[in-house]
């Protein structure tokens, strides 16, 4: 009999690729969300599941829910959590409530109802900013930035106040939590790891970098930078970009963190441990900004650098791989330029929603963009 797999938060971005590609390789699959409306938007058709997946509408905060999503079921992907660093920081109840409290009602079912392996998503908030190396190859991994630095700059400095290079960023550094969001999600993980342990099941939390692709929410201002930047050139404006712009993400294909999930679901070597997932290569987000825009066929629409921060952002935060590679033969195979075509042409079919300045005004009247 095949295995029957519950994915937490299953009807979204991520947890609908992952669905597909769980099918697709003979598993049964049921999803538990709570259809929010900041992610999917009444009437709108982007959220529908394929339709062999069975859905069961619940809070993950509601035990009854989680019970009823849990019957029959041999694994769980949790991918149930608000999104989004800036929000966070004002909406720090419901952040908490939702994100830590509902993986803990999850795990106070699992320990009445275990499962073969949970499968928790992370984030690279937890790390704050990135490993970084100073000009004489010493490398610098408690980096703190609070704005700019003392000459007017974005990037930090190192004890000597010499520019730093970020560096690929290991599971071994230490976390800097920095944001609600971040604290969040290590929660997450650590209660994955103490409990799934504890209680006789295997278990796994994967830390995604910036994931993009079609089918994101587009009208959900706080959701990944490239649906955000891609709602704005969709609406005619410019793509908001804050500090500089020379900040370095990696961008990661939704298809290649689905496949993470899948190894991190099946391959033993993952029992226990913590993986980083993204693409291998960095960029710009000012440089992403202009590629999407062009992508899209508004070259005209310059990225807006606004000149200044949000609270909780980070400067450079780019992956180490290596885990990921030789213990799960985790391989990212989409590559960038094509992904973007990918995201324009399904952009381009639907109806978005620019939010963005009114989430600008939500963050600057609570004092968190400077």
């Amino acid at each position: 009999m095949p295995e029957r797999v519950l994915i937490t938060g299953g009807a979204g971005f991520i947890g609908r690729h992952v669905a597909e590609l769980l099918l697709e390789h003979g598993y049964k699959v049921r999803a538990l969300d709570s259809l929010i409306e900041q992610v999917h938007p009444p009437g709108r058709h982007q959220n529908e599941l394929p339709a062999d997946v069975e859905l069961v509408v619940g809070d993950i905060r509601d035990e009854s829910a989680v019970q009823r999503a849990l019957e029959g079921a041999e694994s769980v992907i949790h991918l149930a959590a608000e999104v989004g660093v800036g929000q966070s920081m004002y909406a720090v109840e419901r952040y908490t409530s939702v994100n830590d409290v509902g993986t803990a009602v999850l795990f106070q079912c699992l320990i009445e109802r275990p499962v073969r392996r949970v499968v928790t998503a992370s984030s690279m908030s937890i790390y704050g900013e990135g490993l970084y190396r100073s000009a004489d190859g010493a490398l610098h991994q408690d980096v703190v930035r609070d704005g700019r630095n003392k000459f007017g700059g974005w990037d930090p400095l190192g004890p000597d106040e010499q520019p730093l290079s970020p560096a690929p960023t290991p599971e071994t550094k230490s976390p800097g939590l920095r944001s609600v969001y971040a604290i969040n999600k290590y929660v997450q993980e650590r209660l994955t790891l103490t409990l799934a342990r504890q209680y006789g099941m295997e278990c796994a939390a994967l830390r995604l970098w910036n994931a993009y692709g079609p089918g994101q929410a587009l009208s959900n201002p706080y959701t990944g930078v490239l649906a955000i930047f891609a709602s704005r050139v969709a609406n005619g404006e410019r793509p908001m970009v804050f500090e500089d712009g020379q900040q370095r993400r990696d961008f990661v294909h939704v298809a290649d963190v689905a496949a993470a999930f899948l190894l991190a679901l099946r391959h033993p070597s993952a029992n226990g441990e913590v993986f980083n997932i993204g693409s291998g290569e960095d960029r710009t987000v000012e440089e992403v900004a202009r590629v999407l825009a062009s992508t899209m066929g508004r070259t005209d629409l310059e990225p807006l650098i606004t000149d200044q921060a949000r609270a909780g952002d980070i400067r450079h935060n780019i992956p180490d791989l290596t885990k990921a590679r030789t213990m799960l033969g985790y391989r990212p195979r989409r590559d960038f330029s094509e992904g973007l075509h990918e995201l324009a042409e399904w952009v381009a079919r639907q109806e978005a929603d620019d939010r963005v300045a009114e989430a600008r005004r939500e963050l600057e009247m609570r004092g968190l963009v400077a």
